[in-house]
């Protein structure tokens, strides 16, 4: 394990692994639940590398260190008053990582965190800088601002900023089938929209945010309600119960049936960061599918029907969100307006058959699985997804020959 402080540190670590023949990965936060940046020879840790490189507020573009946690970006933009363009919910993972393995927020105008990219260095396989821009060697930015770790190691990612803005935000619950008969016009209508359902319920609840300038007056959630809401009911009690529910499942509908009762109902207004973004601590694990926004209410009321069949207990709910299309070559949004179903289980819980069966579903209705979410595909499954595979895999075997860069996920994916 080595921890440079800066991209010549990451050079000469990548030059002594080519000098022993070893295999060497980038780690970001740890956030992924797929072995994407399992390290089989060594492990870079960026935590050092944090930071502005650059900022050029004529064109709103900022240029950081690729360990930047997301959730230090905000304050590092807010004296220039810019903004990123979205966000995931969740902010602890590094700019590069994050970008890497595909992290996507909502909104069906937005794409994902990696269409915010405009350049990036990186150390390629001979241990050489590689710049990319839309100056230098702009044709491989598609592959290089979401290349799985797999094409070199990110020192600096340079992003397309927005004028800093604040959001107004509208949580409440509705009967599912109403959000379902109207999904469309609810995306359509909202800067962002997602909806989370609790197995067991009838109830969505739902989250829709507008984009407003920065001068707007806020009224943020008054700290203490946001307490109960977010550490007391949300992550506290709501751990107790997960657990609670593998010891006896039959606690686990009556609770999801409370908890849509007492969250979910508020309205506020505050910087975007703070709106998009929210604090998980309960532990889980994740599967998510990006499908073509006309099958997600089909695949959605399968899994709804699934779960009903075969009895299960579900504690956690199931998301769905929404993304503009992209030109990233291995985006699962590549081509196709997208909606994202996303499935959780405590991690406590055995997740296989309630994972296994959801992906079949997902599949079936044209589904992209998330690099760094739990998935059971191949390079040869895969390749039928994605019109621009053999693309990156060509840029790979450029870039990359003896893979250097390679693990297990990544011969899984991409072929070895």
């Amino acid at each position: 394990m080595e921890r440079p402080r800066t991209p010549e540190g990451v050079q000469r670590s990548v030059h002594a692994a080519i000098a022993h023949n070893l295999q060497i990965k980038a780690v970001g936060a740890g956030h992924s639940f797929t072995g994407i940046a399992v390290a089989p020879g060594v492990l870079l840790e960026l935590d050092d590398m944090q930071g502005l490189v650059s900022v050029d507020i004529d064109r709103a573009r900022v240029t950081l260190l690729a360990g930047t946690r997301l959730h230090r970006i905000p304050r590092l933009l807010a004296p220039y008053g810019l903004a990123m363009e979205n966000l995931g919910d969740i902010d602890r993972q590094s700019i590069a990582g994050a970008i890497s393995s595909g992290t996507h927020g909502t909104g069906v105008r937005f794409g994902g965190l990696a269409t915010q990219v405009v350049g990036a260095t990186l150390i390629a396989a001979d241990g050489e800088f590689l710049r990319v821009s839309d100056t230098e060697n702009a044709d491989l930015l598609p592959a290089i601002a979401l290349g799985l770790g797999a094409l070199g190691i990110l020192v600096d990612v340079t992003l397309q900023c927005v004028p800093a803005y604040v959001m107004h935000a509208i949580d409440e619950p509705v009967p599912l089938d109403e959000v379902l008969e109207t999904l469309g016009e609810r995306v359509a209508a909202s800067d962002h929209f997602e909806f989370y359902w609790f197995p067991h319920t009838d109830v969505a609840l739902t989250k829709r945010q507008a984009r407003l300038p920065e001068s707007t007056p806020r009224r943020p959630l008054p700290a203490a309600g946001k307490w109960i809401d977010e550490t007391l009911l949300s992550n506290g009690v709501y751990r107790m119960v997960c657990a609670a529910g593998q010891i006896v499942p039959a606690v686990t509908p009556p609770f999801s049936r409370l908890a849509v009762k007492l969250t979910g109902d508020r309205e506020y207004t505050d910087l975007s960061h703070r709106v998009l973004t929210q604090s998980r601590n309960v532990r889980f694990r994740e599967m998510e599918y990006a499908l073509p926004s006309e099958k997600v209410i089909p695949a959605f009321q399968a899994i709804r029907n699934l779960i009903a069949e075969r009895g299960w207990r579900i504690e956690f709910p199931v998301e769905v969100r929404f993304a503009a299309a992209d030109d990233r070559w291995l985006s699962t949004a590549h081509g196709r307006e997208s909606g994202y179903i996303a499935v959780h289980r405590y991690w406590r819980a055995d997740p296989t058959a309630y994972f296994e069966a959801v992906e079949r579903i997902c599949l079936e209705h044209g589904g992209r699985p998330h690099w760094g979410k739990i998935h059971t595909l191949n390079a040869e499954q895969l390749r039928e997804s994605y019109p621009r595979f053999g693309d990156f895999v060509a840029l790979r075997d450029r870039l990359d020959p003896e893979r250097r860069f390679a693990n297990r996920y990544l011969d899984r994916v991409l072929g070895e």
